[in-house]
């Protein structure tokens, strides 16, 4: 993936619409939050936790376009921020690692202050 043309890609996007004006950071964080909520309202009655809607090529499409909303906000937002996505995504991950050892956490979904 190339991380730097889809940057650039929704650079152009918004600038011959004129809409950086609205791209701030506060902005960018709600619209994101936004096109969470619409990929969950897809799963929200699912009896089995979304499996089947993945099945159904329809449902599916739909799904794929909210997944594309969701990181182009946030390709956006890294983007303003002038963030190194990577690094942050990589940085967590340790941290997560530090939080949540494999002999106490494997196996189980509680909070890390719970393990």
């Amino acid at each position: 993936m190339d991380l730097e043309k889809i940057k650039l890609k929704l650079r152009e996007f918004s600038r011959e619409r004129d809409w950086e004006q609205y791209h701030t950071p506060k902005n960018l964080s709600m619209a994101l939050s936004v096109e969470v909520a619409e990929l969950a309202e897809i799963f929200q009655w699912s009896n089995d936790g979304g499996l089947n809607e993945i099945k159904d090529p329809d449902i599916r499409d739909h799904i794929e376009k909210e997944i594309a909303d969701i990181f182009n906000y946030l390709v956006k937002l890294v983007d303003m921020l002038n963030m190194d996505l990577e690094k942050a995504s990589l940085n967590k991950i340790v941290e997560n690692s530090n939080k949540y050892p494999v002999n106490k956490a494997k196996g189980k979904s509680v909070k890390y202050t719970d393990l």
